[in-house]
């Protein structure tokens, strides 16, 4: 035992302890255990190893010998049992998250998109690189839609290779804009990532959705300035249809009928928590609804249609509220060792210079979005964070009237890294969700090659924010200042 304190005192067994966490819970995931199954093994497996290990109160054999299941009650698991499920369900932040899911889905079915595509195509046809702009267009306006990668990735895959194919675009081009675009939807509020980081980080869920606003479209800006550019460029990649029929009155009429209800619905959400008259949670309320009668209106909306969206919010809710419910168990026995403090330390001591302790957080955030999911980042990782980021003390501008606002720029820069990271070969998802719904002759070569510019374009639009914080709390301070 003497021996072991020796060695715990030299080697900091708590630190061991926490590293080991992490690397455990990382070997569980690549061996292909589902990530709700894996924190919560993780948790209970070093709970039985820091009341065996760490109790100073008996040798260590007599511990192994003496051992039982009872000993648990060190981390008072049962006592806790309401703080884990409880406390998660009893959130008014969250209720908003199953609404926004569902009016995403419920968007998804109403063939929207679909009619969005054949006017705007015929609108933009006569342009170089004008089916690409219509695809990155709708991508913008799913992204606000849905807020689900997965989900506007495949969506927009399924409707636009095929027709990019038969102009003969380049397929790097093709899915390199398909995949760009899809990814906006982690960002552009309203966002499911956003709902969450609100709860996790203990800040306005408007706030963040207004800071990420100005973000997100300046992604998109930057994305359509690439393809006009590049249209002009180089002509050969995104060749203009040869069968294109004229922009008439009729054609604009057509554009306008399809894309209005979206961006209308839209803006009804941000519109309604912009100026006050509804709560975050009452907006995902007015947007389910909304998606609802869109649906309606386009005589899309069935039982069998109802059926799918409901089934599908309750698989992703549940999903999610199984994660969040683990991560807090992690989180709770991380804590026991003292991961906090000990996290905190490390980062802190890396750098002096705040910004770059801040960039050294967005780096490992950025090499984490190769192993995991978003959800997994935001419950395990945020929270872990928040206290380094609040000591750092950023003078971050907020017009004294958003709060914590070098949290909320904290938030959205975490929020474009993601992103970034989604797009980036080799393992980005967002690339193999876009290769599942391509025909075989499209490569994963195709897809890296296309992804790169905007992976750079999404870099550029990370420093931007990153050195003008503004363009995060601008919009909420006018807002609530209003």
């Amino acid at each position: 035992m003497e021996f072991l304190s020796l060695l715990g005192a030299v080697m900091n067994l708590n630190q061991w302890m926490v590293l080991a966490m992490f690397v455990v819970f990382i070997i569980m995931l690549f061996r292909g255990i589902p990530v709700v199954y894996a924190l919560v093994g993780v948790s209970l497996i070093f709970a039985m190893v820091g009341e065996v290990i760490l109790d100073p109160s008996d040798s260590l054999i007599n511990k192994f010998i003496e051992f039982d299941s009872t000993r648990l009650n060190y981390v008072k698991l049962s006592a806790n049992g309401g703080r884990f499920f409880g406390g998660i369900i009893k959130n008014p932040v969250l209720v908003a998250l199953p609404m926004f899911i569902f009016m995403g889905l419920m968007l998804d079915q109403s063939g929207v998109a679909q009619k969005m595509m054949k006017s705007m195509q015929i609108l933009f046809g006569a342009l170089k690189g004008g089916l690409a702009l219509t695809v990155m267009l709708i991508g913008i306006i799913l992204a606000a839609s849905t807020g689900v990668i997965g989900a506007s990735v495949v969506l927009l895959g399924v409707m636009a290779v095929p027709t990019m194919m038969d102009q003969n675009y380049s397929k790097p081009m093709a899915t390199g804009t398909i995949a760009a675009s899809g990814t906006l939807g982690i960002l552009i509020p309203p966002s499911i990532m956003l709902v969450i980081m609100s709860d996790q980080l203990a800040i306005s869920l408007g706030d963040l959705f207004m800071g990420a606003l100005f973000p997100g479209l300046l992604l998109g800006v930057l994305y359509i300035l690439f393809i006009i550019i590049y249209g002009l460029i180089s002509p050969d990649s995104m060749p203009v249809p040869k069968d294109r029929k004229p922009a008439t009155l009729k054609v604009l009429g057509d554009v306008a009928i399809s894309v209005v209800p979206p961006i209308g619905l839209i803006l009804l959400v941000l519109g309604s928590i912009f100026f006050g008259l509804a709560t975050p949670t009452e907006a995902s309320g007015i947007g389910a609804l909304g998606a609802t009668l869109l649906a309606l209106a386009a005589r899309n909306l069935n039982m069998k249609v109802f059926k799918v969206v409901m089934r599908q919010t309750l698989n992703t809710s549940g999903y999610i509220v199984g994660i969040f419910i683990a991560a807090n168990f992690f989180a709770f026995i991380l804590r026991r060792f003292g991961g906090d403090e000990i996290i905190e330390n490390m980062v802190l001591g890396s750098f002096e210079n705040p910004y770059m302790v801040i960039g050294f957080i967005l780096f490992i955030i950025f090499l984490l979005g190769f192993l995991l999911d978003w959800i997994e980042i935001t419950l395990i990782i945020m929270p872990l964070m928040l206290p380094v980021v609040l000591s750092l003390n950023i003078p971050v501008e907020g017009y004294g009237i958003v709060d914590n606002p070098s949290i909320v720029w904290f938030a959205i820069l975490v929020a474009v890294t993601l992103q970034t990271s989604f797009l980036t070969p080799p393992v980005g998802f967002a690339l193999f969700y876009l290769k599942g719904c391509c025909p075989p002759s499209i490569t994963l070569a195709h897809i890296y090659k296309g992804v790169i510019p905007f992976v750079l374009l999404q870099i550029l639009g990370l420093a931007i924010v990153f050195y003008f914080p503004q363009l995060t709390t601008w919009l909420p301070a006018v807002a609530y200042g209003n």
